[in-house]
């Protein structure tokens, strides 16, 4: 039997977007939770949590995205043609958040402000196109031959909107988590106020999608609730049950880095439920991994130079984290 390169490179791309979304999502999160958070010293302590960080975050995006295009050209061209307008929202909301991220710190007082607005304007856009997108998938996408066969304006519809609002709520309550891992005094208590609603709120959201994607869509229905499936699928809500009562628990009992870690096992378990749903369609209700395929011999140069430089991006993650590492206060800075 030989080596299915396909599967090889759909473990790839979901890997690399998987690590974008736990990676940037908090990051993210943090420009979300700004407008809650007045104080000028405590939104430099919030920034300065990531400063070291975010722009390699990134890297993930790109690495996903990239790998699409190599390994799976038809998907690619299909979702960019499909989503060409709510990524490219997405891309000017990054933009506006990373020029906001440098110019604030160079900016004099009467005119932060304007940067401060950037920011949460930039990664609240960001975040929202990034849901539009993802419930645009989910949806399913329309393939005639080997093109896009529906309207620019598909993704304007209730549940990618939905979806944008909802993976605000998942990107705010990784932020909030993370500042409680990374601040101290008055800022962590604030945020540790802020975890439980936010938490509420994200399940409110997780069981609002769980209901809504089987009722509008017969082939996930099917998918969720035919043997052997559903005992595929079963220990998934079971243990976002779990993981959010301990996230509670954790919350009330003023928890340091627990509440952040269960933030991220709950992002991991929606991601898998997700692939559970979709698996093996790489662009839903039209095209399979195999479909979208480029040639082996493609694949096969192009998987070369991923698992060469998958390792290297590993290791510079980990080494700036550990770097990193430990709380921030107001008097450290890193612009």
């Amino acid at each position: 039997m030989g080596i299915d390169l396909s599967v090889i490179w759909a473990v790839i791309i979901v890997f690399g977007v998987m690590m974008y979304v736990i990676m940037d999502g908090f990051d993210l999160g943090i420009g979300i939770l700004f407008p809650f958070v007045p104080d000028k010293g405590e939104r430099d302590v919030m920034m300065n949590t990531v400063a070291p960080v975010w722009d390699g975050n990134e890297t993930w995006l790109v690495m996903g995205g990239a790998g699409l295009f190599a390994a799976f050209p038809l998907a690619y061209s299909v979702v960019l043609s499909a989503l060409y307008l709510p990524l490219m929202f997405m891309l000017l909301g990054l933009v506006f958040r990373g020029v906001a991220f440098e110019f604030r710190f160079k900016a004099r007082d009467h005119k932060r402000h304007i940067w401060d607005k950037a920011f949460i304007g930039g990664s609240v856009a960001a975040t929202f196109f990034q849901g539009v997108a993802l419930g645009a998938f989910i949806e399913g996408i329309p393939v005639e031959g080997r093109a896009f066969a529906g309207g620019s304006l598909d993704w304007l519809a209730p549940f990618p909107l939905f979806s944008g609002l909802g993976l605000i709520a998942a990107y705010a309550l990784l932020g909030c988590t993370w500042l409680i891992m990374k601040t101290e005094g008055r800022l962590q208590q604030q945020m540790h106020g802020m975890a439980r609603p936010l938490a509420l709120l994200l399940l409110a959201v997780i069981g609002i999608v769980s209901l809504w994607t089987p009722l509008s869509q017969a082939s996930i229905a099917e998918r969720w609730f035919s043997l052997p499936n559903l005992f595929w699928f079963l220990p998934v809500p079971l243990l976002v049950l779990a993981t959010f009562f301990y996230l509670l628990r954790s919350v009330a009992n003023h928890d340091n880095s627990k509440p952040f870690v269960l933030t991220l096992v709950l992002i991991f378990l929606g991601y898998s439920g997700l692939g559970i749903s979709l698996w093996p369609n790489i662009v839903p209700g039209s095209l399979t991994i195999w479909q979208a395929a480029a040639p082996p011999q493609s694949q096969g140069f192009a998987l070369v130079g991923a698992l060469f430089i998958i390792p290297f991006i590993l290791v510079y993650t980990a080494w700036s984290y550990y770097v990193f590492r430990g709380k921030v206060t107001p008097d450290q800075g890193y612009h």
